[in-house]
């Protein structure tokens, strides 16, 4: 009986197998996206590094097709512009894969994504106010797993700290930090603090990378 269990399993594989040879896969990864995979995989046995996998057609058994696997953000940019896909939709900047709670250090709740959520968009909102949306690669607010002392009326507060990411970059596999005008910085650090209920510090990053990495994790 085990034998015919085995043995139907086996059929049932091998022409599953089959039909998949004529199936393909369309996969976005570009060269950056690989080669951080790759850096991952180097970094993992040593300091126990979340691995993204990678998607081979061994794995999957069926045709994979990558098209921008040898290109960079900035050629796959180009490529769009030469397709004519709108300029606002190639201009946008790179969000990561997991969302928000990537740049939730410390305990994700829904409290806190909201949190990150309101003081995310009162930054994007400043930023494309000020005309520099399109002078960035990247622009995003990153919530620390720390709180800060601070006072608010009469009243001592012990609340959360945003940091405050712009960068600029060609294909992202540099980056350096951007030089905001005071008055932009001093008008959304303010509109955080004053709107975004549990924050009372605001601050600004300013490391380039290397050493550190644009997104914080």
């Amino acid at each position: 009986m085990e034998n015919k269990v085995d043995d139907g399993f086996h059929l049932w594989s091998e022409k599953f197998d089959r039909e998949m040879e004529d199936i393909f896969a369309i996969q976005d990864e570009i060269s950056k996206a690989i080669m951080d995979n790759l850096k991952v995989k180097l970094l993992a046995h040593e300091k126990a590094a979340i691995e993204k996998p990678l998607v081979t057609p061994q794995l999957l058994r069926f045709k994979l097709v990558e098209p921008l696997r040898e290109l960079f953000k900035d050629e796959v940019r180009a490529l769009a512009a030469e397709l004519g896909v709108d300029r606002e939709f190639i201009a946008q900047h790179p969000f990561p894969g997991p969302g928000l709670t990537v740049r939730i250090l410390g305990e994700v709740t829904r409290e806190r994504i909201a949190i990150l959520r309101e003081a995310d968009g009162i930054l994007l909102e400043e930023v494309r106010k000020a005309r520099l949306y399109h002078k960035l690669w990247q622009a995003f607010a990153v919530l620390l797993p720390v709180r800060s002392v601070g006072v608010m009326g009469d009243q001592r507060t012990y609340h959360q700290v945003v940091v405050l990411r712009l960068v600029q970059s060609v294909d992202g596999m540099t980056a350096n930090w951007f030089p905001v005008e005071s008055r932009v910085l001093s008008r959304i650090s303010t509109r955080i603090v004053n709107e975004v209920k549990g924050v009372n510090r605001v601050v600004y990053d300013v490391t380039t990378k290397p050493p550190a990495t644009i997104e914080w994790e």
